[in-house]
């Protein structure tokens, strides 16, 4: 008993709803919100994959986020524990989603790095005038880089270490308002600038005739991986939930919180994008090459620069934070370490890991893994946004249709004191039939598989 309450201690719990919530949509609000949606919808025909996207986060976003968080507030443990105790055989699809958490935030540190050093550079107008050769340079140094890594993950260690109510929801209660009220801010300068009519008008008025394949799987992919499905982190999240929570409701609002900050980010992108006359769909660049130019160009530029990179540095580290945690309720759960043994052991591997994929970039920029004839960082990307990622989405759907059984699942909304689950049988439907064939577009999309169909 002793140990079970120690154990409990450890893991500790959410202290309030609107904490979780905070966590939660933090946890999904990443990079992806913030570069990666814009660019989309740049590529894409603006408004049209916008529709699509929307349409797709009520059927698949809000389905996979309430199968997460059942299984999560079911058991009470890791995504490791929650599969095995639900079905013995199924414990290595936790352990699919653990490993991934663990991938990616080797990787996703460094990019938080990078965002560190443009606070500090945007602040200092050190950027130089070639934007791409100053971005270039940066991430091909040596050292600078891992300073920035170093730093990022310490500052994402300091949180985990409080654990859930002192550490994570604390610091997400104070972020995801905060990422919030600095989105509005760069959205409201942007949409106010001289030219930004025609970027508003791409925006917000979809030409159907633009619509194809391709705006699909994209807006498919997108949703799957903003909302950070299928890595354990929701499942990690719910495991912290009491009884009491209403999991329909917080399943509506988390992908919706997540869904409004990508659309604040493309009225912030898009229409000072046109207005200064760059490519919408410039792809990762965006962030770091082409905003710097834009911002430079804005009157006071340089305020509402910092002003977008804290709030990308919020959005980053909100994710981090729920990665690492994914990790650390792996080794409070089943290796029965303490948080701080926890945290220390898999941020130092994580680090390390991260060391190689920084390096990937300048250095060992000539070094390839064989089996995917690409560097550490990219490789790293790759094996978990197109593989590890889908396949875990793909294996829930089918392990909660299918093998759990949707009932059980059922029932553990409708355990919470006066929840009836209005949306019972849409989601029954969703889980057993649209999400497994949606999940295995997006992985064979993912695979380049379909590229022929997609006309690329």
């Amino acid at each position: 008993m002793d140990n079970k309450v120690k154990s409990q201690e450890e893991r500790g719990s959410w202290g309030s709803s609107f904490g979780f919530i905070m966590a939660a949509a933090g946890s999904a609000v990443g990079l992806g919100n913030l570069w990666k949606f814009p660019y989309l919808a740049g590529k894409n025909g603006g408004a049209v994959f916008v529709v699509v996207y929307l349409l797709i986060v009520v059927l698949v976003g809000f389905t996979m986020m309430l199968g997460e968080m059942i299984i999560g507030r079911k058991t009470q443990l890791d995504p490791y524990g929650a599969y095995k105790k639900l079905n013995k055989n199924w414990g290595f699809l936790g352990s699919i989603g653990i490993l991934t958490a663990f991938l990616i935030l080797s990787y996703y540190s460094v990019v938080g790095g990078w965002v560190i050093k443009y606070i500090i550079s945007t602040l200092s107008g050190s950027i130089a005038t070639d934007k791409a050769a100053y971005f270039s340079g940066f991430i091909g140094a040596s050292v600078e880089p891992l300073i920035y890594h170093g730093i990022f993950m310490l500052l994402t260690v300091a949180i985990v270490f409080k654990g859930i109510s002192a550490g994570i929801e604390k610091a997400s209660k104070v972020m995801m308002p905060a990422l919030f009220v600095m989105l509005i801010i760069v959205a409201v300068r942007s949409i106010t600038l001289d030219g930004a009519s025609a970027g508003l008008s791409y925006y917000l008025k979809p030409d159907f005739s633009k619509f194809n394949a391709r705006v699909l799987v994209d807006a498919l992919g997108q949703v799957f991986f903003s909302l950070s499905l299928g890595m354990g982190a929701l499942i990690t999240y719910g495991s912290y939930l009491k009884g009491d929570e209403n999991l329909e409701k917080n399943a509506l609002i988390i992908p919706g919180l997540d869904t409004a900050v990508a659309l604040l980010a493309g009225f912030a992108v898009l229409p000072a994008v046109f207005a200064f006359g760059f490519e919408p769909g410039q792809g990762p660049g965006l962030m770091f090459i082409t905003l710097p130019a834009v911002f430079e160009a804005m009157p006071l530029g340089t305020v509402f620069g910092v002003i977008f990179f804290v709030l990308v540095f919020f959005a980053a580290l909100t994710s981090a934070i729920s990665l690492l945690e994914v990790a650390v309720s792996y080794g409070i759960d089943q290796r029965k370490w303490s948080r701080n043994k926890a945290v220390t052991i898999f941020a130092s591997l994580m680090f390390i890991i991260g060391i190689f994929a920084s390096l990937s970039m300048g250095p060992m920029a000539d070094f390839h893994i064989p089996l995917f004839n690409k560097g550490v960082f990219d490789t790293l990307d790759f094996f978990t946004s197109n593989i590890l990622m889908p396949i875990g989405g793909f294996l829930m759907a089918i392990f909660i249709g299918y093998i759990w059984g949707v009932d059980e699942a059922v029932a553990e909304v409708r355990k919470s004191p006066g929840v009836s689950f209005k949306l019972e049988k849409f989601w029954t439907i969703l889980i057993k039939y649209v999400v497994p064939v949606a999940i295995f577009i997006v992985l064979l999309s993912s695979l380049g598989l379909l590229d022929r169909f997609l006309g690329n």
